[in-house]
C-alpha cells in the first residue's frame, strides 16, 4: 500500500513539474530574436535604427525603436527604459516572416517544448486572434510575461505571427520612476462630459 501511494505521488509531481516549467526550475527566458531583456538599447547599434527611437504612446517612460530588416522577421520594436535603468531593454517584439497558421502551430510546438504549456489563453473566443501568454518568475522574484499570437482577421491587432517578451517588474520600476519626477503628468486633464444634443451629434456619423 504505502509503495503504491509513494508510486502515484511521483507520478503527481512529475505531472506538476511538466505543467509548470518554473516548478522544475526552469530557467526564465531572457532572448528572443538575437535581443537580450536588461541588455543596453546601444549593444545593438547595428540591429536597431536609433533614430527611430521615440517616447512611447501613453507609456511615457519608456522609448522604442526599429529593428532593421532581419532575416526570418517581418518587422521588430525593441522597448527601453528611459528612468529607472535608462537605455536598458525592457520589451522585445517581433513579427515573424512567414504569416501562415501552419508555421504559428510549429511555432507553439517548439515554444511548448521549450517552455512548457502557456499560462493563459489571450485570444478572443471566435479564434480570430489567438494568443498564448506564459508568465514565469526566478527565484529573484524578476517577472518575465511571453505573448505568441496569430492573427489573420483582426485589423485592429497585428496581422500574421508575432511576439512580445516583457520584463515585467523593470517596465512597472520605470513607469514609477517616471511619475515620481513628473508627477504632473499622473492624472490626464480633466475632459468635459457631452450631454444630450450635444453628445449624440459627436457620436452618431452622418
Amino acid at each position: 500500500m504505502k509503495k503504491t501511494w509513494l508510486l502515484l505521488l511521483s507520478f503527481a509531481t512529475l505531472f506538476t513539474l511538466a505543467a509548470n516549467p518554473a516548478a522544475a526550475g526552469a530557467k526564465v527566458p531572457m532572448n528572443l530574436g538575437g535581443f537580450t531583456l536588461g541588455a543596453d538599447i546601444h549593444d545593438y547599434k547595428d540591429r536597431i535604427d536609433l533614430d527611430t527611437c521615440h517616447a512611447v504612446r501613453y507609456q511615457e517612460y519608456l522609448s522604442e525603436g526599429v529593428m532593421k530588416p532581419s532575416p526570418g522577421f517581418k518587422s521588430g520594436l525593441i522597448s527601453f527604459g528611459l528612468c529607472d535603468k535608462v537605455h536598458k531593454v525592457v520589451r522585445i517584439k517581433l513579427k515573424f516572416l512567414n504569416p501562415s497558421k501552419r508555421f504559428f502551430k510549429k511555432l507553439l510546438k517548439k515554444y511548448e517544448k521549450q517552455l512548457g504549456p502557456p499560462d493563459e489563453y489571450k485570444g478572443d473566443p471566435f479564434q480570430t486572434m489567438i494568443a498564448w501568454k506564459w508568465s514565469f518568475e526566478s527565484d529573484s522574484g524578476q517577472r518575465v510575461s511571453l505573448t505568441l499570437q496569430h492573427n489573420l482577421a483582426d485589423t485592429d491587432e497585428k496581422i500574421g505571427n508575432a511576439v512580445k517578451m516583457t520584463l515585467v517588474d523593470q517596465v512597472e520600476r520605470e513607469k514609477e520612476c517616471f511619475y515620481k519626477k513628473h508627477p504632473e503628468k499622473v492624472s490626464p486633464l480633466p475632459v468635459d462630459e457631452l450631454k444630450g444634443k450635444a453628445m449624440w451629434q459627436m457620436y452618431v456619423p452622418y
